[in-house]
């Protein structure tokens, strides 16, 4: 039952990841519903320790960033007017919030927080192995593609040009008589 608990947390928190100004962050909004306390709360309690967040650990979205990414959003927590954009941390953020909220839950959430960056950096490098490994291939068969394209094309040129007749080798046989031809002669 607790490892089921486990991985429903796993699953939630990787859902709650997303890409923003190229860094991988989660919204103080899902961390505040992750970690069971309100989204003030939360933003409240980094306030207090300002100086342990700084640009790289975390960022306050534009109201632009907002409407863009407010079509993936899926929780509850977005509803109604906000008067601020909520804040981005990024994995470095999330990790200095376990020292700010120190709460059981907190542990157990920022566990499974970094399990689940852990597990994203794991799967953006297969997935650069594998592009690497298809660019690789893809050098290959264009080097094929011209080792085989000029001999392609010198038996495209030999089927384009029309067959002339040729001239007859051999002798004509007529009524019994072996006579060499005339086209032999000239």
């Amino acid at each position: 039952m607790r490892r089921d608990r486990a991985l429903v947390v796993q699953e939630k928190v990787e859902r709650r990841i997303f890409l923003i100004r190229g860094h991988k962050v989660m919204l103080s909004t899902d961390l505040a519903e992750l970690y069971g306390v309100a989204p003030k709360v939360l933003v409240q309690a980094v306030k207090r320790n300002v100086e342990r967040f700084p640009g790289d650990f975390m960022f306050q979205l534009t109201f632009q960033e907002v409407r863009d990414l407010k079509p993936q959003v899926v929780t509850s927590s977005w509803g109604g007017a906000r008067r601020a954009a909520p804040y981005a941390f990024t994995e470095h953020g999330v990790v200095m919030l376990s020292s700010v909220l120190r709460s059981r839950r907190a542990i157990q959430v920022n566990i499974a927080i970094m399990r689940a960056f852990v597990k994203l950096r794991a799967m953006v490098a297969a997935n650069k192995e594998l592009a690497d490994k298809l660019a690789e291939l893809e050098r290959k068969v264009e080097s094929h593609d011209g080792h085989i394209r000029s001999p392609v094309e010198a038996i495209r040129q030999q089927m384009s040009q029309p067959a002339q007749p040729g001239r007859r080798i051999g002798f004509d046989v007529k009524a019994g008589s072996a006579r060499p031809s005339s086209a032999g002669r000239r």
